[in-house]
């Protein structure tokens, strides 16, 4: 009799993107300024992987209910007191006893202040309502308790587990480092590259003053003078998400399918924030490419080692680029992707067209991509039959 094969062990979902900025001040520096790497030589402008996880996990809540998502902080200890305040009436005093003695067993490393931990505790909103409501109707009981009796009761509660299990996706994703407590790391499915342009880009300052509004006539000069370090790139950016570590995180197929789906719109649709009143330099990508693997992840950022200068189109030559560096990868290693496709805003006339469409398939629209992308690896998850 048939039986169901075994699951590929590995299902890596790249996302190849394209995406040019006008002058802009995306990610600073110590000193202020943008963000830069060398690279095949010569300077490019960067933007660190942690701004643009950032950005994508600010994006996530414009699309998913506030409660569905994780906050990190170093204030777990107030928050989780203020949820059994609002269950239970407590007051403040006895609700901060309560939340220390519960969060006691995690054994947290104290902060400098009372209230905080010495680090950033990233965690689902629902994971800390669920432990919360551990003590809900027994929280008038244990707050008469001494310390010693309250300590040996809630001992035995599943604290840990409560944030061991029901993972919302932006920790599903990212994952999660706890130094002090290894039974609360989660390995994250998701690695983001450093964006970085596919040309050499020089450091530029804008000038500016402001002027006071209350000068007087006999007053003159500004009222303030500064300046902001900025650069224009097209930027090539890169992530990866692990479908199989993504199932583990979230023991659900429908859910990995989604955050999937969740992350590929808010990472090629958010846009870290860094001074953008200043410049607005909030663009959509020219490409999106998604290509699903069964191997390893590939960056393909060697097609832009050797820098892009166009006299004319740089976004355009750095589609071209890409687009062989992958056909040619996928030649020389012999290993063709499981799904490839993308979309784009280069037309006929343009020399990118002909490339990307050996490369990734003709243009489709956004949600068509993510379409596709959603069946492909829906059918992928089914279990399918061995020959008999």
């Amino acid at each position: 009799m048939s039986q169901p094969a075994a699951r590929p062990p590995r299902t890596y979902v790249d996302f190849h993107i394209l995406q040019t900025v006008p002058p802009a001040n995306l990610n600073r520096d110590d000193q202020g300024n943008p963000k830069e790497a060398y690279y095949g030589g010569v300077r490019r402008s960067r933007v660190s992987s942690q701004a643009w996880k950032r950005a994508t996990r600010t994006h996530f809540a414009e699309r998913v209910p506030e409660q569905d998502l994780a906050t990190r902080t170093r204030r777990i200890l107030g928050a989780l007191a203020e949820d059994i305040e609002k269950r239970t009436g407590l007051d403040r005093p006895a609700a901060l006893r309560l939340a220390d003695a519960l969060l006691a067993p995690l054994e947290l490393s104290g902060g400098k202040k009372k209230d905080e931990s010495a680090y950033l505790l990233f965690y689902g909103r629902r994971q800390l309502d669920a432990v919360a409501a551990l003590v809900a109707d027994q929280a008038t009981e244990l707050s008469a308790l001494s310390d010693a009796d309250l300590a040996s009761r809630v001992k035995e509660l599943p604290v840990r587990e409560q944030f061991s299990t029901g993972h919302p996706i932006d920790v599903a994703l990212f994952g999660r480092m706890v130094a002090d407590i290894p039974a609360l790391k989660v390995d994250a499915a998701a690695q983001v590259a450093h964006a970085l342009s596919t040309h050499a880009v020089e450091l530029e300052f804008d000038y500016f003053t402001a002027v006071d509004d209350e000068q007087t006539d006999e007053e003159t000069g500004a009222g303030m003078i500064g300046t902001i370090g900025f650069n224009s790139a097209t930027l090539y950016r890169y992530a990866s998400v692990g479908l199989h570590q993504l199932l583990d995180n979230l023991t659900d197929e429908e859910a990995a399918l989604t955050a999937i789906s969740e992350f590929a719109t808010s990472f090629a649709r958010s846009m870290p924030t860094g001074y953008q009143n200043s410049f607005a330099h909030r663009t959509l990508p020219s490409l999106v490419a998604i290509v699903v693997r069964e191997d390893q992840p590939v960056n393909l950022v060697s097609a832009f080692e050797q820098p892009v200068a166009a006299p004319s189109g740089i976004a355009a030559a750095s589609a071209t680029r890409l687009a062989e560096e992958h056909t040619r990868a996928t030649v020389a290693w012999g290993d063709a992707p499981a799904f490839a496709a993308a979309t784009h805003v280069f037309t006929d006339r343009q020399k990118p067209t002909a490339a990307l469409n050996s490369a990734f398939g003709p243009s489709i629209p956004f949600s068509a991509l993510l379409e596709g992308l959603h069946t492909h690896l829906a059918g992928a998850l089914k279990p399918k039959q061995a020959a008999q």
